[in-house]
């Protein structure tokens, strides 16, 4: 996909989806909006690797009426310029963005390896926030929030910081082979990190196109931003403890990617409602996420 195609969207009304805004240090951000330009504003953070092409392309009706998606790039993917300890900025390019739109208060939902960026807003920014959710999240490289993790993720979160360089090295290959062949490197990695369950909803063609079409973008800046996510269990900046606001805390299980972290972190808030999905995975995200938005915007009908 060349920069400034519009996609068919099934489910939705892409708005626009090569959005470009300066922020007021001089790096661009890039985003997209889905749905209705008058509905309640939903800002939704992608995973790793993803873009802001991944919600897009979810197939079926999994977004609400009513409801306006904004779908920032994170730092260092697709049109959004990377910067040194990206998470920490993070609530302060989100609150640019929504001023920019004019919006003054937002739900908020990110999976996987956009839940750490969802629960720093949470903290920096609460009161800008109406919800928040996650699902499946990325959490702190603790014993008990790693349980059930595949050991090639556990490995890269330990040499993350101290070999970085490796880490950048490795995302810049799999940059190559996202940008040659996505479709291919996406079941290579189906055939690494999935579970059985995961692998099931994988092979939907329709789900697998999300990954063909998504992985190009996401690493178009040749993996910076995903090296960068990479380090984050390391080194958790967030002080849990701190956060006020109730958080919704969707956790799978068995998950071979996150493991018990979204468990573990819904423990460590002073206020979350965790929702356990038993015999699932990583992906039920991507056939469930209108059960979601019901739970964060439930007088949109």
């Amino acid at each position: 996909m060349e920069y400034g195609d519009e996609m068919e969207v099934s489910n939705m009304g892409t708005l626009r989806n090569d959005n470009i805004l300066t922020l007021s240090d001089g790096r661009q951000l890039g985003y997209a909006e889905y749905g209705d330009p008058e509905g309640h504003p939903v800002f939704m953070f992608h995973g790793n690797p993803g873009s802001r092409l991944s919600f897009g392309l979810i197939p079926g009706s999994p977004f609400l009426p009513g409801i306006h998606i904004v779908a920032p790039d994170r730092p260092g993917y697709g049109l959004t310029d990377f910067r040194k300890n990206a998470l920490i900025h993070w609530p302060d390019d989100v609150a640019e963005l929504a001023d920019h739109l004019g919006i003054e208060k937002f739900a908020l939902f990110a999976p996987s390896g956009g839940g750490p960026f969802a629960l720093a807003c949470a903290w920096k920014i609460p009161d800008r926030i109406s919800t928040v959710g996650i699902f499946g999240s990325v959490g702190p490289n603790e014993p008990e929030a790693t349980k059930g993790v595949i050991r090639s993720v556990r490995l890269l979160w330990k040499i993350s910081n101290p070999l970085f360089p490796i880490i950048k090295l490795q995302m810049r290959i799999m940059a190559y082979m996202a940008k040659k062949d996505p479709e291919k490197m996406s079941l290579k990695l189906r055939d690494m990190e999935l579970s059985e369950w995961d692998k099931k909803i994988f092979d939907r063609p329709e789900i697998r196109n999300i990954f063909k079409v998504d992985f190009p973008e996401a690493y178009r800046q040749n993996g910076i931003g995903s090296a960068y996510d990479v380090t984050i269990p390391a080194r958790w900046p967030i002080p849990l403890e701190e956060i006020s606001m109730k958080v919704h805390v969707w956790h799978a299980e068995p998950d071979v990617l996150v493991g018990n972290m979204s468990k573990y972190i819904a423990g460590k808030l002073p206020n979350s409602q965790l929702y356990e999905l038993p015999d699932t995975g990583h992906l039920w995200i991507l056939v469930h996420m209108n059960e979601v938005l019901e739970t964060l915007v439930p007088d949109q009908s």
